[in-house]
């Protein structure tokens, strides 16, 4: 495998994502460590490089400023905290950057909002805008308005759909640890580091612990999950601490620090936008439609068993059959049409609902697999529907696993 140096050495744009650990220190927000990011960042665009930032932490402010119970579970004094927060969080950032002559500006997310088309388009025009004027997008969560249901959920997720959707070359995760190891470093003191790791597979996952510490939300899965989808996007990604000595720098120049996951084969941006945005309903399928589906057909009528949600020709739903969701779509008709012509000839469908735009329910191209990857394939047995199957599968992943329906990329 190549050098740090040979995989990093064509990176132009990099977002980093700084967790509620790193700003948080001693119960208070660490304003030299701010500086210290400031002036790395500075010293990148000197070097021609651009970079995002996500940035964690204002729930843990606002709790601090508020002077209540630290993570409570009644979701409205979060919401209050992060509202709180919020402004103070990017008044720090402003007056950090201002110290290097540069500019800020605040970019808070809903996952909602990222599943309108339009919305996610115009946001998209926004952050570009914002990069060629030479200022610094900071991203978060609205945490204040957001709700369970559709919530990016972490920012380690939030991180890897915004270096998706920016086609950045790199992500880096700052945390309270140094990288991945094979088990908990706090509980194995002989637990293995691990510089490099070429794909995330199911050996991998299985070294995830479990939630992170303080006020954060984030453990070892949610940045493995992160992993997969920069692998999706092209994007490398590293995990490294954030207090290893002018680590948002060193990592971006590709000297050895943290671990770095290098990316795979990329995957559309149109797929990559279908596979982890909001569905707003499910289509159900019968095991003939499965193998069409993994085989990279199209979704036509007769395969189509049943229909749930209501939702308009365009919107992104679940494809699943016998209850496991195997892709997310966007089909060509709105769930009155298709619960009309579920099971039906497409030849039927002008006489069922007055109009056919499509012969197909959903097109190929408009379909997206779930923990499915194109290369290196085997051919495996899946039972699927009460169907035991032949399909492609990439060795060491199950083909179905749930690919982070709580995130969003957007096609341009």
């Amino acid at each position: 495998m190549a050098s740090r140096k040979e995989l990093l050495g064509d990176v132009r744009r990099v977002v980093v994502k700084i967790g509620t650990s790193s700003l948080i220190k001693g119960g208070a927000v660490s304003e030299r460590f701010m500086r210290s990011v400031a002036e790395q960042v500075s010293r990148l665009r000197e070097e021609g490089k651009e970079v995002l930032l996500v940035s964690s932490g204002a729930v843990g402010i606002g709790l601090k400023a508020m002077g209540v119970k630290p993570k409570p579970n009644e979701v409205p004094i979060r919401q209050a905290a992060a509202s709180v927060g919020q402004s103070i969080l990017m008044q720090k950032w402003a007056e950090a950057f201002q110290g290097c002559g540069i500019t800020v500006a605040q970019v808070l997310l809903t996952l909602d909002v990222y599943s309108d088309r339009e919305s996610a388009i115009n946001l998209h025009n926004t952050i570009e805008s914002l990069l060629e004027n030479g200022v610094i997008p900071i991203f978060n969560e609205n945490d204040a308005v957001c709700i369970k249901e559709i919530k990016f959920g972490d920012n380690d997720t939030l991180s890897a759909i915004i270096a998706s959707r920016t086609d950045s070359d790199l992500l880096v995760i700052l945390s309270d640890i140094d990288g991945l190891y094979d088990s908990d470093p706090g509980e194995n003191k002989d637990a293995r580091f691990i510089p490099v790791v070429s794909k995330v597979d199911e050996t991998v996952r299985a070294m995830a612990g479990g939630a992170g510490s303080g006020f954060g939300t984030g453990g070892m899965k949610t940045k493995l999950d992160a992993a997969a989808i920069c692998s999706d996007a092209g994007c490398n990604m590293i995990i490294a601490s954030s207090e290893a000595y002018g680590v948002v720098y060193r990592t971006a120049a590709g000297d050895d620090v943290g671990t770095l996951f290098v990316s795979g084969d990329e995957v559309s941006k149109k797929r990559r936008w279908i596979k982890s945005a909001h569905a707003t309903g499910r289509i159900n399928i019968d095991e003939g439609a499965v193998r069409a589906v993994l085989d990279h057909k199209s979704l036509l009528p007769v395969g189509i068993r049943s229909v749930e949600g209501i939702f308009e020709k365009g919107d992104v739903v679940e494809i699943a059959c016998g209850g496991e969701v195997i892709a997310k779509a966007v089909p060509n008709y709105g769930s009155k049409d298709l619960f009309a012509i579920a099971g039906k000839h497409s030849g039927e469908i002008m006489g069922i609902i007055g109009h056919r735009s499509h012969d197909d329910a959903v097109l190929s191209e408009n379909i997206a697999l779930l923990g499915f990857q194109r290369r290196k394939r085997r051919k495996t047995e899946k039972k699927v529907c009460g169907a035991r199957l032949r399909v492609s599968r990439v060795s060491g992943h199950s083909l179905i696993f749930p690919y982070l329906s709580s995130s969003l990329f957007v096609m341009r």
